[in-house]
């Protein structure tokens, strides 16, 4: 695990080489099978040298939830361990992997009805609308300090609006135990050296085709999975609301904004051994943990 463009994916297939076995994927949107160029999917080759669970699994129309995940997850690694003693995760959705390691507090369905009228009030309204509305609705979530992250924000508002209860009180914190041994390693490396790869990957977007990608799915600008970075950016500017330099520009910025909120959850997890992703003997000390 790791921040986007740290370079995650080709550890990962070096690493599954070397343990004979396979990856499941821990991306939330490397999933959908419409959507490549702008969630950095491994290429066609780079699939074919290890077998990928979880990329292309999906259209853009399934919206698929964190307990979504811990199902299927489980699921290929029982069929990878029927085969393997060994199997790799690879991803940077924290929520996913928090999913698949410790499991998730079960808690009562959000009413699908008020679910979307508190999204419609958002596209309205804003960011700042629903920071506010969470302070006065729900002030226990509030102090959480995850007022920067709308979809978690949204999910707490309409769960407090169905069930008049807070989403932390459903936060038990207790792991679910595993029928498997974990080893948790994320991967680092100096801030400015990331930013740097960071921008010289979404040029390489551009020049990859990713206009016309999210271009053949604007008329699905309004679905859940396409709220990511990268496609947004271009909506606006396919919609006339920005140039492409500034799209462009934007698109960098948030995705750096991204990298920085992927390290603050991950450093919060006393499991994770790091190692920086640049050390020419990676792979060695992995396997040898």
């Amino acid at each position: 695990m790791g921040p986007t463009a740290v370079g995650k994916t080709s550890v990962a297939i070096e690493l599954a080489q070397r343990l004979g076995t396979s990856i499941v994927s821990a991306d939330s949107r490397q999933c959908y099978k419409e959507m490549s160029v702008g969630t950095a999917k491994p290429t066609k080759d780079e699939l074919q040298l290890v077998r990928h669970y979880f990329i292309d699994a999906f259209p853009i129309s399934r919206i698929l939830s964190a307990a979504d995940y811990e199902a299927l997850a489980l699921q290929y690694l029982d069929e990878i361990f029927a085969a393997n003693s060994n199997a790799v995760v690879c991803g940077g959705t924290g929520l996913y992997i928090k999913a698949l390691c410790e499991g998730l507090d079960a808690m009562p369905e959000t009413d699908t009805l008020i679910a979307n009228q508190t999204e419609a009030a958002y596209k309205e309204h804003g960011l700042e609308w629903l920071q506010q509305s969470i302070q006065a609705e729900d002030p226990e979530f509030y102090k959480t300090g995850e007022i920067q992250n709308p979809a978690r924000m949204l999910r707490a508002l309409s769960f407090i609006r169905t069930s008049g209860e807070s989403i932390v009180h459903y936060r038990t914190a207790q792991k679910k135990s595993r029928p498997f041994e974990i080893v948790k390693v994320g991967l680092e490396m100096p801030r400015e050296e990331l930013y740097s790869r960071i921008n010289k990957r979404v040029d390489a977007m551009m020049a990859q085709g990713l206009v016309a990608e999210v271009e053949g799915l604007l008329p699905y600008r309004d679905n859940k999975n396409l709220q990511t970075v990268g496609y947004t950016e271009l909506f606006d500017y396919l919609l006339g609301e920005c140039t492409l330099d500034e799209a462009v520009d934007k698109i960098k910025q948030h995705t750096r904004n991204y990298a920085k909120r992927q390290m603050t959850w991950f450093k919060k997890d006393k499991e994770i051994i790091w190692f920086n992703a640049d050390d020419p003997d990676l792979v060695n000390r992995i396997v040898r943990l």
